[in-house]
């Protein structure tokens, strides 16, 4: 059996030329900006270039583009080796949602595979409406344009399966030893923010995300171990989940507690981490008077993520339709937005 894994991620610009048109490719999609054409492409179109010198200024402090695209190829990779030895020929690829390598691009490599299944993979653990599905949204459509209609398994989430929750306990356990002899600190699960009027619509990130967080939680095995979580990167006028990963910021320096961040969403590095976590909130931490301020890498290709990634897939090979990496739906009953509504609970 020849078996497809595609990779969804975000993308990121290539150059600092690219910025323009990565936000434009953003904020042009109906699970982002929830407006009828022409109206989106319109309002795309003005916050892209409002958005566009502020966003040049993020890349050039990571030397002129995003590393997400070599860092997803490095994890696609990584799984393409942990998958050998299994009686399919399975080849992993790797397809972004705002920037080159497309859907369109990628369906057509997948094509050229011949594959007899195909399963999708995005590297975001929590599902939402604004990542996930709109990725699985974008291949389906190109897939039918493209007439490619092997049968496909979509794995929607894993926000605690256990060699993601594995990874990052290892990952904190580390930064853990940079906080002083003696010095209080608090962990703070940092994860990129939605509009508060997506989550009341029926988006379950919020709800994953906090399982993610007490997954890991429990999975450091602190006794009395201070947690909190927290949402980052807000834009526009809209009402954002909270709270704020700057007021965390604050109350940790009121209480003179060192702070240990982690990336709880992302499983790459990217301006989220390199410059918003790193640079922007570290000179935040600074002002308020927090004492030791730590941030945890992304997942990246830590082993034990690569093998539960590897596990997922194994254990999805043949089947088709759509599943939590539980196999059942994780979400709270609220949330009607739930990949997998109307499965079992």
């Amino acid at each position: 059996m020849r078996t497809a894994v595609v990779l969804f991620n975000l993308g990121g610009p290539g150059s600092l030329a690219d910025v323009k048109p990565f936000l434009f490719n953003l904020f042009n999609d109906p699970a982002i900006i929830r407006l009828p054409n022409p109206l989106r492409w319109l309002v795309a179109k003005l916050i892209s270039s409002r958005r566009a010198p502020v966003a040049t200024e993020i890349y050039k402090k990571l030397g002129g583009s995003s590393p997400i695209l070599g860092q997803t190829y490095n994890q696609a990779s990584a799984l393409q080796s942990a998958l050998q030895g299994s009686d399919d020929h399975v080849e992993v690829f790797v397809a972004m949602r705002y920037s080159s390598p497309r859907a369109a691009d990628v369906v057509e490599q997948v094509r050229r595979f011949r594959p007899d299944r195909i399963i999708l993979l995005p590297l975001y653990p929590q599902f939402s409406t604004t990542t996930s599905r709109s990725s699985v949204r974008e291949w389906q459509a190109e897939a039918r344009a493209r007439k490619l209609d092997a049968p496909t398994f979509t794995l929607c989430c894993y926000a605690t399966d256990r060699g993601f929750v594995d990874a990052y306990a290892d990952l904190i356990r580390e930064t853990l030893g940079s906080v002083p002899q003696g010095v209080k600190y608090r962990v703070l699960f940092s994860a990129h923010g939605l509009p508060e009027n997506v989550v009341k619509g029926g988006d379950p990130y919020q709800a994953q995300v906090e399982q993610s967080a007490a997954a890991i939680a429990s999975a450091l095995a602190i006794d009395g171990l201070d947690w909190r979580i927290s949402y980052q990167s807000r834009v526009g006028p809209l009402k954002w989940i909270g709270p704020a990963t700057e007021t965390e910021i604050e109350a940790a320096g009121k209480e003179g507690k060192a702070l240990v961040i982690v990336p709880v969403a992302f499983v790459s590095e990217h301006s989220e981490t390199l410059v918003e976590l790193d640079i922007e909130y570290a000179e935040k931490a600074h002002e308020s008077g927090v004492p030791h301020y730590a941030r945890v890498p992304a997942v990246g290709t830590h082993p034990a993520f690569v093998a539960g990634l590897a596990a997922l897939v194994k254990a999805n090979l043949g089947r088709t339709g759509v599943a939590s990496g539980t196999g059942k739906r994780v979400c709270p009953g609220t949330c009607s937005q739930c990949a997998m509504q109307g499965a079992a609970a």
